[in-house]
């Protein structure tokens, strides 16, 4: 698998939103990608992009977008883009990036709205770039079929945190068959302006509208494999399907809290494991800092160069120590021991803007260019 010799032009949909300017940092000073088109709403199309954005990075914007002229989230204002980020609310992003796909464009969501599609991979990076080998039965979907379109979407910020130590646990020691996760989520994850702050300082909101059925759910479809389906199916008999995690059933029980902190969501996991006895909490840090992903393998560049960080200090991770290693793009374990009650528990800390967000798109996107499943 080859690198890309030449620029390949990337446009962002809602490149003024929250998501949409971590995806323009990103993609700002990418080796392989070039920002060539940024989208938004019709109220910021026509104007340069300095003046359209209301900006919220730690970072200046970088030049070379300040004076890019904002364009409407319209297939023929993207006709020179090989791959489309969409960093677009929930609330507009389906009929969206449904117009891209159909206009063989190649899209790659951050949004929710395709995550439980039968014919759509829902991948964290990290995890199981395997699936997507569900692009051509996708593109297959439509007539005639699609030759360079596709939607791929990545998880909910809170879920691509910790399946990320779930799959490498699975990796080394076998299937698990439960897992209880309590999350303290990053008021950042609520986009901008998010909570108001008389909900949020000086306390905990223990509840996330949707977020615990999309953890429950989604873990499922990224841990799961690809099956050959029955006639029931929707692509019919002989179909690829998410298998759901099926040949090893997998309960999950989320809790979700929302917490006065910033950015970087801190989740606390117990698990389960099928394969009796379990392994040790020494065995199970030692195969968590052992694990290298696809994305690693094949020299992806956004890729973190330690995929898990296993802490030994008793009070770590932490957020405002932690979350910014290696730019936001792997994740921190630690206090990994024994459980009562279950088999292991542990804490993980994920950049929800990093690796929970564009990140992972971008990731998606590299792993897909060396594949090949990318036409360029």
């Amino acid at each position: 698998m080859q690198h890309p010799t030449a620029p390949i032009p990337v446009g962002v949909l809602g490149a003024t939103g929250t998501v949409g300017q971590r995806f323009v940092t990103l993609l700002a000073v990418h080796p392989w990608f070039v920002l060539h088109a940024l989208g938004a709403s019709p109220r910021s199309a026509g104007r340069p992009y300095a003046q359209a954005v209301n900006w919220k990075q730690t970072t200046p914007i970088p030049a070379a977008v300040r004076d890019v002229v904002v364009r409407e989230c319209v297939p023929e204002a993207f006709r020179e883009c090989t791959i489309v980020f969409s960093g677009l609310d929930a609330d507009v992003a389906g009929d969206i990036e449904a117009a891209f796909r159909a206009a063989d464009l190649a899209v790659f969501s951050n949004a929710k709205n395709f995550r439980r599609d039968p014919h759509v991979p829902l991948i964290v990076p990290l995890v199981n770039t395997a699936h997507l080998a569900m692009i051509p039965q996708q593109q297959a979907q439509f007539t005639p079929p699609l030759a360079r379109g596709f939607i791929v979407t990545n998880a909910n910020c809170s879920t691509t945190g910790y399946v990320v130590p779930l799959h490498a646990l699975e990796r080394a020691f076998g299937p698990l068959e439960a897992v209880l996760v309590t999350t303290l989520q990053a008021i950042s994850g609520a986009g901008y302006p998010g909570v108001p702050s008389l909900d949020i300082i000086d306390n905990v909101v223990p509840y996330i509208a949707g977020e615990e059925e999309k953890i429950e759910w989604e873990t499922l479809k990224i841990l799961g494999g690809l099956s050959r389906a029955d006639a029931s199916s929707p692509g019919g008999a002989g179909a690829l399907a998410f298998d759901m995690h099926a040949a090893h059933p997998l309960r999950v029980s989320a809790a979700c809290n929302r917490v006065p902190v910033i950015d970087g969501h801190t989740e606390c996991v117990s698990v389960r494991f099928a394969r009796r006895p379990p392994p040790s909490p020494q065995q199970v840090r030692e195969a968590l800092a052992a694990f290298a992903p696809d994305a690693q393998a094949l020299g992806c560049p956004s890729a973190p160069r330690r995929t898990i960080v296993v802490h030994e200090e008793p009070d770590r991770p932490q957020p405002r120590l932690d979350r910014y290693y290696q730019d936001g793009a792997g994740v921190s374990v630690g206090r990994v021991r024994q459980c009562a009650v279950l088999d292991i528990k542990f804490v993980v800390l994920a950049n929800n803007v990093s690796i929970g967000a564009a990140t992972s798109s971008i990731i998606n996107a590299e792993v897909a260019v060396l594949k090949n499943v990318v036409k360029y």
